[in-house]
């Protein structure tokens, strides 16, 4: 008798493509937000925190979600869009000269995002759409 697979629900990859598109538009956003912290007098020690949880939770979800769905749907166009995104936000976190630099690190961390998240759709059609 085969062993019934684990499998993620839709809402996984959802959540997932939600997620990665409102990162992409947080870094996109984030040169303006700096120009406007000092004015406000607000520090910028939660940003880097904020940047670590997303970057983290969305390469969980990311992998995770994407492995169950390889599982079903043996296709591997997704990961050809996860691979960079997750290599793009995590070098603009990790590199420094990158993430010390506002224009370009908001770029790469947007970029990386949205990757992400159009890496959930397809994983989510290639699971759950239909096929002709």
């Amino acid at each position: 008798m085969p062993r019934p697979r684990l499998r993620l629900p839709a809402w996984a990859d959802r959540l997932g493509a939600w997620g990665a598109f409102l990162c992409a538009l947080h870094c996109a956003l984030v040169p303006v937000a700096l120009a406007l912290v000092p004015a406000l007098g607000l520090g910028l020690v939660a940003w880097h925190g904020l940047e670590w949880a997303f970057t983290s939770l969305a390469t969980v979800l990311a992998v995770l979600s994407l492995w169950m769905g390889y599982r079903g749907h043996r296709a591997y166009h997704a990961w050809l869009l996860v691979a960079p995104g997750l290599a793009l936000v995590w070098t603009a976190l990790l590199y420094s000269p990158l993430h010390t630099s506002g224009l370009p690190h908001a770029a790469a961390m947007a970029v990386g995002g949205v990757l992400i998240g159009i890496a959930h759709i397809v994983n989510l059609r290639l699971s759950y759409g239909h096929s002709h």
